[in-house]
C-alpha cells in the first residue's frame, strides 16, 4: 500500500505546483470510503447500467411487473435475449421474480432501483 501512496505522490508532483498533502481532508475520506469489496460491487452495479437493453428493461419494470414474453414483445427482442438480460439484472439485485403457475413475473427489486433510474434521468435532462 505504501508503494501505491508513493506512486500517487509522484503523480501529484507532476500536476501540482509543489506537494502539500491535506491530511485532514484525507483522514475524512479514509474514514468514509467503502472497502474494496463494496467498491467492486458498486462498480458491478453501475456496469449493469452500461447496456441500453438492460436500462430499457428496468424502465419498463418501473411501470409494472412483466413476464419475459411481455418484455420481449415490448422491446422487440427474443425471449432468450430478455432472459439473458434478466439474469444479469437479478445477479446484482436490481430485479426480482415471482411465479404464478407456469408464468414468472419480473419487477424491480425495491424502490432504490426506481430512485436510481429517476435520478439518472433527472441528471441527463439538466
Amino acid at each position: 500500500m505504501r508503494d501505491l501512496y508513493d506512486a500517487n505522490i509522484a503523480n501529484i508532483a507532476d500536476i501540482c505546483d509543489g506537494i502539500h498533502i491535506h491530511e485532514d481532508a484525507l483522514k475524512i475520506v479514509r474514514e468514509q470510503i467503502p472497502d474494496e469489496d463494496e467498491l467492486y460491487n458498486l462498480t458491478e452495479l453501475f456496469r449493469i447500467f452500461g447496456d441500453s437493453t438492460r436500462v430499457r428493461i428496468l424502465y419498463a419494470l418501473s411501470a409494472t411487473e412483466l413476464c419475459v414474453c411481455d418484455i420481449a414483445a415490448l422491446l422487440g427482442l427474443s425471449q432468450s435475449a430478455v432472459s439473458h438480460q434478466l439474469r444479469a439484472l437479478k445477479s446484482v439485485r436490481l430485479v426480482k421474480s415471482r411465479r404464478d403457475g407456469r408464468t414468472v413475473y419480473y419487477s424491480l427489486d425495491d424502490n432504490h432501483v426506481q430512485t436510481i433510474i429517476k435520478q439518472g434521468l433527472e441528471h441527463i435532462r439538466e
